[in-house]
């Protein structure tokens, strides 16, 4: 199969740029056709906001069998359901809370997502097995308008190969998915750079199961007793996933990863010091840093994320960074640890599973 890919300008990445006015013959006929494409059972990736997702017909549960099987992903990790339209959330969900409600009009469209009771109209090809649905209404020009191409309900994970960063290049989808979908729609560098925040509204009181953009703080505003799940920070298993992002290894470069907490200078001299010794092994380092401590480390290979006073652009570029390791064929990777508060929550639970858990935490010296 060849993947046909269509590149679109970065003006689809506006928010608002989707009314049928602005969209020219061009784009529209490649709309028309990715739309097809999915209304046929078959599988197109495209851009939102947070990452890049790879969508196939919710409601076809040969859609979602073709998704896990492009991705290399479990079928008991559930796909989350993309909706253009409020108004579709009741078809694919019951006993909606009054609470949910209140959310959606709070957050979407945007990078939230919701964990609810399924209709009968969505197979449990699409939700891992499980009586429950995650559902999104993302900010993105093209997602929406190939949502609404496809027919309104568009399963999407991220477009990676499971347990790979997630892209946030059109590039990288096709690193991973060349040949095995028939389209990619690429309109450049997604806006966010971490998938989106998801919260299970089937229990009470409400559980975070992933952090995103939409951070714990905001939701604590709406949700006062909202819990967190123990799976977002620690090495918990989990039997049953709610949502993606929960049960297996993800967003892992190839080379191995650890994750160093401690008083900086003190993080400066090991990670140095451990650079070091694997030169002498024959070892290729790396080290994942802020634009603060950039000429402070000794490594084959030094990246940013960008300042620490803004940890918005540190998520953005954070599977950017792990994608370009890969392409540096690094051997081991080092990485600085960030504050746990707003998104630097959602920056956190990417790396400690980029890392597979491995964290060094150095003892403080008297």
């Amino acid at each position: 199969m060849k993947t046909t890919w269509c590149i679109f300008d970065e003006k689809w990445n506006q928010p608002g740029y989707h009314s049928d006015e602005e969209v020219d013959a061009q784009d529209l006929a490649i709309l028309q056709s990715a739309g097809d494409i999915i209304k046929n059972g078959d599988l197109v990736a495209f851009p939102t906001e947070t990452v890049y997702g790879l969508g196939g017909d919710a409601l076809n549960p040969m859609s979602s069998q073709k998704i896990y099987q492009a991705k290399g992903r479990p079928s008991d990790n559930p796909l989350i359901v993309h909706i253009a339209n409020m108004d579709d959330l009741e078809k694919i969900a019951i006993h909606i809370p009054k609470a949910a409600w209140d959310l959606a009009n709070k957050f979407w469209p945007g990078p939230f997502t919701m964990v609810l009771h399924k209709s009968p109209l969505v197979p449990y090809e699409t939700t891992g097995g499980l009586e429950t649905v995650a559902i999104r209404f993302p900010n993105h020009p093209l997602a929406l308008e190939l949502i609404k191409h496809s027919g309104g309900f568009v399963a999407a994970p991220s477009a990676n190969t499971s347990g790979r960063p997630s892209p946030t290049l059109g590039k990288y989808v096709y690193e991973d998915m060349e040949g095995k979908i028939p389209m990619l729609l690429d309109s450049g560098a997604v806006g966010l750079g971490v998938e989106s925040t998801i919260v299970d509204m089937t229990c009470n009181p409400p559980m975070l199961l992933r952090p995103g953009s939409v951070t714990r703080e905001m939701l604590l505003q709406m949700i006062p007793d909202l819990e967190m799940d123990h799976a977002i920070m620690a090495d918990v298993k989990v039997k049953a996933p709610k949502a993606p992002g929960m049960k297996y290894r993800h967003y892992a470069p190839k080379a191995q990863m650890s994750i160093i907490c401690g008083n900086q200078a003190d993080v400066v001299k090991y990670i140095n010091q451990k650079c070091c010794d694997c030169k002498i092994d024959g070892m290729k380092t790396a080290v994942i840093t802020t634009e603060e401590m950039l000429l402070e480390y000794q490594a084959d290979c030094i990246k940013s994320l960008g300042s620490r006073l803004e940890y918005n652009e540190i998520a953005k570029q954070l599977f950017r960074v792990l994608r370009e390791l890969d392409e540096e064929k690094v051997d081991i990777i080092f990485s600085e640890s960030f504050e746990e508060a707003g998104i630097g929550q959602a920056v956190m639970n990417r790396l400690k599973k980029a890392a597979g858990h491995r964290i060094i935490k150095l003892e403080k010296k008297d």
